[in-house]
Parts: structure tokens; C-alpha cells; sequence
């Protein structure tokens, strides 16, 4: 996330921490283990009627392997077994938003930083209004 941050003029190191510790949930969060390693960590947070994916960081050597979109099937196939919408928010230019769109999420907002992306239950973006 550093590099799209810094791409974008938006890194700060003080104020990443501070997002972090502001909305970190371990209620909400899982650490992903692959090959007896700490790969990752997503948080699936509920809130406003929808389940929000955040915190969704894989290790660099760990990424284009196919983990991250393993990690987000599992995620959405249990949001769809509850009937939940699913919504994210992603930085500006960020490869993740491809990884995403492959996943059914579509862009409901933006602004000069943020893509703001949700996903019906199933994927279905035409049952999100």
C-alpha cells in the first residue's frame, strides 16, 4: 500500500499507523498462514448492513501467486452464505482493484484518493441498487 500511497503524494508514515490503530478490529480479523508462515491478515468488519473487507495485506513475496484471490473466495463464499453485501474501499490506480472486479465488485464512489467497490451476495451486481 506504501507505494500506491506515495504514488499518490498521500504516504505518511504517522498517519498510516494511526489508520491502522483506529480501525483495527481482532475480533473481525484473520491472520493467513501458508507453508507455516505468517503470509498475511484481512479483516471482515460488519457495519451499515454490510460486511466491510479491510486490512487485506499479503506479504510482497507472497503476492501474484493466486493467495490473495483464494483468501477472497473463501471470504465470499461465507458473506453470500449470510446474504451480505460486501464492500471495500481501495487507493486510486491500485492493481487490487483488478483483483476485485475479478470478484464481482463494482465501483459505487469515488473520490480523488478512494474507489469505494461493493458486491451484492453471489456477485450479482445487478441485485445492488
Amino acid at each position: 500500500m506504501r507505494a500506491d500511497l506515495e504514488r499518490l503524494g498521500r504516504y505518511d508514515e504517522h498517519r498510516v499507523r494511526q489508520r491502522l490503530r483506529d480501525s483495527f478490529s481482532t475480533r473481525h480479523t484473520s491472520i493467513i498462514m501458508t507453508d507455516g508462515e505468517l503470509a498475511g491478515c484481512v479483516t471482515v468488519r460488519p457495519s451499515e448492513g454490510r460486511q466491510w473487507l479491510e486490512h487485506f495485506y499479503l506479504a510482497p513475496h507472497r503476492q501474484g501467486q493466486g493467495l490473495g484471490s483464494a483468501v477472497l473466495r473463501t471470504v465470499l463464499e461465507r458473506t453470500d452464505a449470510q446474504g451480505m453485501t460486501v464492500a471495500l474501499n481501495v487507493l486510486r490506480g491500485s492493481a487490487a482493484r483488478r483483483l476485485y472486479a475479478r470478484h464481482g465488485f463494482v465501483l459505487e464512489s469515488q473520490d480523488a484518493i478512494d474507489v469505494f467497490m461493493v458486491r451484492p451476495p453471489g456477485g450479482r451486481a445487478d441485485a445492488h441498487a
